[in-house]
């Protein structure tokens, strides 16, 4: 109950109409991540801040996954988790991020959540993606598909779409998977990877062994 009302006072922190409802987002994304994005998305609406708020979360998401150091301090549970809240305000301050960004890293601190903030700004981008009438596809494959490939692919998933809606298609190659692919589109995801099916397999010789 208490992380509930942690997450409510982002919208109210945030939004001098805090006697508003809580703005309804286009597409619901579930998880902690969902909460915190959706709690963001309806203080930003209030606000006017939504185009502000998700160009520094994308800068932000840019920079932390290019340099190491700052990732892992932004992740590190050692330091405390005050100073890094205070930290990341004074720095929201100096880059001029919109208000509604600075709460958000300064909520996510004080909770020690900082190590979802690259989760959090995923959920965050494919509801604007939404608003925007946009359908967020990620695409994972164990080696990177040829173009031939990927026409047939996108030509697959545009049937997911609905009326006006625009598809946004982003892949990510992982060896892991092994082959095959794994897909999430919207709020669907489904794994077709051949690492998926041979732990499976696996699974069902020693449940049977």
């Amino acid at each position: 109950m208490a992380s509930v009302n942690k997450l409510a006072m982002l919208s109210r922190a945030l939004s001098s109409t805090a006697a508003q409802a809580m703005v309804k987002p286009p597409l619901q994304v579930f998880g902690l991540e969902g909460r915190y994005a959706t709690a963001l998305y309806s203080a930003a609406t209030k606000l006017n801040q939504l185009d502000q708020v998700e160009k520094d979360l994308i800068a932000l998401q840019s920079t932390i996954r290019s340099d190491k150091k700052l990732r892992e301090s932004v992740t590190s549970p050692i330091i405390n988790k005050k100073v890094m809240g205070t930290a990341l305000k004074e720095a929201s301050e100096k880059l001029r991020f919109a208000p509604a960004t600075g709460n958000l890293l300064g909520l996510l601190a004080d909770n020690g959540r900082l190590k979802r903030l690259d989760t959090v700004i995923n959920a965050f981008r494919t509801i604007m993606a939404a608003h925007r009438g946009e359908v967020v596809c990620e695409v994972v494959t164990a080696k990177p598909l040829d173009s031939s490939q990927s026409k047939q692919l996108e030509g697959a998933l545009k049937s997911f779409l609905k009326g006006n809606e625009s598809l946004k298609i982003t892949t990510r190659v992982d060896p892991s998977i092994i082959g095959g692919l794994i897909v999430s589109i919207g709020d669907k995801y489904v794994d077709m990877s051949i690492a998926t099916k041979v732990k499976l397999y696996n699974d069902v010789i020693q449940t049977a062994a």
